[in-house]
């Protein structure tokens, strides 16, 4: 499904190159469940978006579903990722003009799904992560933990082949976590491919493989 060969991501610093990621090589399988861990700094979030289509290589080969992602147009880049991949962001990125469920309808926008269509998948997000009391809500109005919640039902509204998950219960409580980490295995196991960013041994116990970053590479 993925496959990069010789990814290096750096930052020109005063002249001098600043590598964030170095000659990365990786083969995922479709149905994988990837964890990456690492120390603060080693290129965890950016291997991420490498893969997940928001940050570009300085060097190297992208393969995605044997498509050549970097040589694709940036458009073609776009739909890629609406087609293929759900993303949830450490920080949420959720839309501020928008109500949670707006937010939620979001990713369905850009599939060919009629208004109902869209409101029955909402309607089971809604449902499925118990915020159906906070559907009409701003995201200022919510807490960390359920801003979380809802980037979590947003990135999963639109059954991806792909679920990129950067720290993905980092604002929720232990029980939170756990259920958030049940539903994943639960769904890597009916076929979703996963790649979890983590700092937590016990999540990324959930993971069929490891793969450890230190200062851009994997060890």
């Amino acid at each position: 499904m993925i496959k990069l060969e010789h990814i290096f991501k750096w930052y020109n610093v005063g002249g001098t190159r600043s590598f964030v990621l170095k000659d990365i090589n990786l083969q995922i399988e479709r149905g994988d469940f990837i964890s990456i861990m690492g120390p603060s700094g080693s290129g965890k979030s950016t291997l991420l978006n490498v893969i997940g289509l928001l940050d570009e290589p300085n060097e190297g080969h992208y393969y995605f579903m044997d498509e050549d992602v970097l040589a694709l147009k940036p458009k073609k880049r776009t739909t890629l990722f609406q087609s293929h991949m759900g993303y949830v962001f450490q920080s949420y990125h959720l839309i501020d003009e928008l109500t949670v469920y707006e937010n939620i309808e979001t990713p369905l926008i850009y599939k060919n799904l009629s208004a109902k269509e869209r409101k029955a998948i909402v309607g089971d997000m809604l449902d499925r992560f118990g915020i159906v009391g906070k559907k009409d809500l701003f995201p200022a109005q919510l807490s960390g933990g359920q801003q979380q919640i809802v980037g979590i039902a947003r990135a999963l509204a639109a059954s991806p082949k792909l679920l990129l998950a950067d720290e993905p219960t980092g604002n929720l409580n232990s029980k939170q976590g756990e259920e958030i980490m049940a539903l994943f295995k639960q769904l890597n196991e009916e076929g979703m491919t996963i790649i979890q960013v983590t700092h937590s041994e016990k999540n990324a116990e959930y993971g069929k493989r490891i793969i450890n970053l230190l200062d851009g590479q994997v060890k």
